[in-house]
């Protein structure tokens, strides 16, 4: 039987200077024919690491060339991935990229990163204290950048799949009960950001979504509002980004009680730009300062706190103001599909997952409305 290895499986030689080298062909790359080199003391351990390279090679995770390092990949995937992030979401990538994941495994090259290594990560960050969220959020960075290495044919697998994720105790929403939200709109009845509130509570626009709206994105036929922009800050300065998502660039049609308080927003601010004459900055804004200035969303939370307090409301949050406009929906038969286009979510599994308590009461009254269907009627 021969000695001799068929094509395509390698070879192993004795080099001039006494080391072991065995080559791999790796077929047509770039336009030319790749081969990759294999060292080693004893021919042995070249043969073992051939055998190695081999089932590599059939994975299709051997390429030729040295692999680049998680950390220098990593870099490179912030950059290509920024234009298609919100300006925050970068922020938080560029963070947890640069503090967590590459001091711990910036060092290990793309092609020896192995499951162990994801979760002992893990593990440390969760012991260190991090919150299970954000822990999450670190994997799912880690998990989204190998996704492209594996489109890439830089790995051959992408590890952080095998890993365990930390779990994650679900957000209690904390919505107004119904008697609580007109408890609210009396409450916010005259405040000079009575319109804010009543628009935060009756379309479920995110705040920074309401401090981006234009009086020219109004639609008083159709009673729509066009949202476009959002008001963040970023880098400590207040600054208009994209909307969320895709989906959350959209249109929504408002109650009549929210056109009647932009009616007298609009008046309000009108006697402010007089008053501020020369120094009214205009901005096309439906929120503004006194002088036409964007809103610092700070300030539009301490004037809602403010509100709370006043009206004996529980203390909740601003953004439990969309929280509350998609419960009240649905409890009142609402259509999921309607409020999830209404609050932007990019998936209907996300707007049932968020509002899961309102399912018992919808539950109900679906078992109730059928048997008022099927019942003999005497």
């Amino acid at each position: 039987m021969s000695g001799r290895r068929g094509h395509g499986e390698g070879s192993i030689h004795r080099r001039p200077d006494g080391r072991w080298e065995a080559r791999v062909d790796l077929g047509w790359q770039g336009g030319h024919r790749a081969r990759k080199s294999i060292y080693g003391a004893t021919r042995q351990e070249v043969s073992r690491k051939l055998q190695q390279a081999l089932r590599e090679r059939e994975l299709g995770t051997l390429r030729a060339g040295e692999q680049p390092r998680l950390a220098d990949f990593l870099e490179g995937w912030l950059t290509s991935a920024r234009p298609g992030l919100a300006a925050k979401s970068y922020i938080a990538y560029e963070l947890y990229a640069r503090r967590h994941i590459i001091p711990e495994l910036g060092h290990l090259r793309l092609d020896r990163l192995r499951p162990e290594h994801v979760q002992g990560l893990i593990d440390r960050k969760l012991a260190e204290g991090l919150s299970p969220q954000t822990v999450v959020h670190i994997r799912g960075i880690l998990r989204r950048a190998l996704n492209r290495a594996l489109r890439f044919g830089l790995v051959g697998r992408n590890v952080v799949t095998l890993t365990d994720p930390p779990r994650l105790d679900r957000k209690q929403v904390a919505p107004l009960e119904p008697d609580q939200a007109r408890a609210f709109l009396e409450a916010v009845r005259g405040d000079r950001m009575e319109a804010l509130y009543v628009l935060a509570l009756t379309t479920g626009l995110r705040q920074g979504e309401l401090l981006g709206l234009t009086w020219s994105g109004l639609d008083a036929v159709t009673g729509e509002v066009r949202v476009s922009q959002a008001l963040q800050r970023v880098h400590g300065e207040l600054r208009f980004v994209a909307p969320k998502t895709a989906k959350s660039r959209r249109s929504v049609t408002l109650p009549e009680i929210a056109l009647d308080a932009l009616r007298g927003h609009r008046a309000r601010q009108a006697e402010d730009r007089l008053l501020a004459g020369s120094d009214w900055k205009e901005s096309d804004l439906v929120f503004t300062t006194r002088r036409g200035t964007p809103l610092e969303p700070r300030n539009a939370t301490r004037g809602f706190k403010r509100l709370l307090r006043r009206a004996r409301l529980p203390n909740i949050r601003f953004h439990d103001l969309r929280h509350s406009f998609a419960t009240l929906l649905l409890i009142q038969g609402a259509s999921p599909r309607v409020v999830m286009e209404m609050l932007g979510h990019s998936q209907i599994a996300l707007t049932m997952n968020t509002y899961s308590h309102v399912i018992p009461a919808m539950q109900r009254e679906a078992a109730a409305r059928l048997d008022a269907l099927l019942r003999p009627r005497s």
